[in-house]
C-alpha cells in the first residue's frame, strides 16, 4: 500500500504521468505494472508511459508522456517549449520532441520527432519537465510562426523574459539551422536601438516622412528621477510614446509608464501615445499628428 501511495504522489508531481521505470524504482514489480495497464487501472499513453489516479489524458500529461516516452536526454522544444514556457496561450496539437542526432525512432502520431544536438546552455528543466532553455525556445518558435506572429514573439520576449545577449548566443549556437537567415535579420532589427517591433515602424514612418530632429530612446531627468522616452524632439518637448505588442501585459510598466507620463507633462513636455493598432492601420494619420504637434510646439515656443 505505501508503495501505491508514493508512486501516485509521484503521478500528482508531474500531471498523472509515470514511466515503468519510476514505479519499478518505486518499489513495485514488473508484473505489478504490467497487471495495472492491462486491467486499465493505469491508461498506457505510450510504450512503457502511463497515466495513473482516473485523470483526464490533458495537455500538461501528453506532453510530459511525450518527452518521457522519446527518453533520457530527450526536452520538449518548438511551439511544444514556447507553450510550456507560457509565450503562447495553447499548445500545438502534436507534441514537440528533440532528440540527439543520433537517436532514431519511429514517433507516435501525436509527437513530432526533431534529431538535433543541443548544446547544454540551451537544455533547462521547467516544473519538472527536460526542455529547450527560454531563449533558444523563444528563437525556435519564432521560426515556426514565421514572421507576421514570430517577430511579436521575439519582441514580447525581449519586453519582459530574456535579454538581447541572450537571445544573440543562443542564435550563435545554433546557426545554420533552417530559419538562420531570417532569425539573424530579426535580431539585427532588435539591435537598432527600438526596443520593439512598434518602435521601429515609428522610425520608419519618421524616415518616410522626412521628419527630423527626432532621437530614439531619450534619456531625460526629472525631479531627480531618470526616465527613458521611445522617440524625443528634445528641442521642441515633443514625446512619442509607443505602446507594443505586449505594453498592456504587464502590469509595473503600465503603472511606471503612466507616472513617467505625469512627470514630463508637467515638466513642459507635449506626449503623443501610439498604440500598435495606430502605426498598421493609420499610419498617415500618425503622420499629420505629430507634424500637427510639432508645428503647435513650434508657434509655441
Amino acid at each position: 500500500m505505501l508503495v501505491s501511495v508514493l508512486i501516485e504522489e509521484l503521478a500528482d508531481s508531474q500531471d498523472g504521468v509515470v514511466t515503468r521505470d519510476q514505479a519499478l524504482r518505486g518499489g513495485l514489480t514488473l508484473r505489478q505494472v504490467q497487471h495495472r495497464a492491462r486491467t486499465g487501472k493505469w491508461i498506457t499513453l505510450h510504450p512503457g508511459v502511463y497515466l495513473i489516479g482516473r485523470r483526464e489524458p490533458g495537455q500538461q500529461a501528453c506532453t510530459r508522456a511525450a518527452v518521457a516516452w522519446a527518453g533520457s536526454d530527450a526536452v520538449a522544444s518548438g511551439l511544444t517549449a514556447a507553450w510550456w514556457w507560457q509565450l503562447r496561450d495553447w499548445a500545438p496539437g502534436a507534441a514537440e520532441v528533440t532528440v540527439p542526432q543520433a537517436r532514431s525512432r519511429r514517433p507516435p502520431a501525436d509527437v513530432v520527432l526533431r534529431r538535433r544536438d543541443l548544446d547544454p546552455a540551451d537544455l533547462g528543466v521547467l516544473r519538472g519537465l527536460p526542455v529547450t532553455a527560454l531563449p533558444l525556445t523563444v528563437l525556435d518558435a519564432a521560426v515556426a510562426l514565421g514572421s507576421d506572429s514570430g517577430r511579436p514573439l521575439v519582441d514580447r520576449a525581449l519586453q519582459r523574459r530574456v535579454s538581447f545577449a541572450q537571445l544573440h548566443a543562443a542564435y550563435y549556437r545554433s546557426s545554420g539551422r533552417h530559419g538562420s537567415p531570417w532569425l539573424g535579420q530579426v535580431l539585427r532589427q532588435a539591435a537598432d536601438g527600438a526596443s520593439s517591433d512598434a518602435e521601429r515602424v515609428v522610425h520608419r514612418l519618421l524616415r518616410g516622412a522626412r521628419i527630423d530632429g527626432w532621437v530614439a530612446n531619450h534619456l531625460v531627468v526629472l525631479s531627480g528621477i531618470e526616465y527613458w522616452i521611445d522617440v524625443a524632439f528634445e528641442a521642441r518637448r515633443l514625446a512619442l510614446e509607443v505602446d507594443g505588442w505586449a505594453w498592456h501585459s504587464d502590469v509595473d510598466r503600465f503603472a511606471h509608464d503612466r507616472r513617467r507620463q505625469n512627470a514630463m507633462v508637467l515638466a513642459g513636455w507635449t506626449v503623443l501615445r501610439f498604440t500598435w493598432h495606430d502605426l498598421m492601420s493609420r499610419p498617415e494619420e500618425v503622420v499629420a499628428e505629430i507634424r500637427a504637434a510639432l508645428r503647435h510646439a513650434e508657434d509655441a515656443g
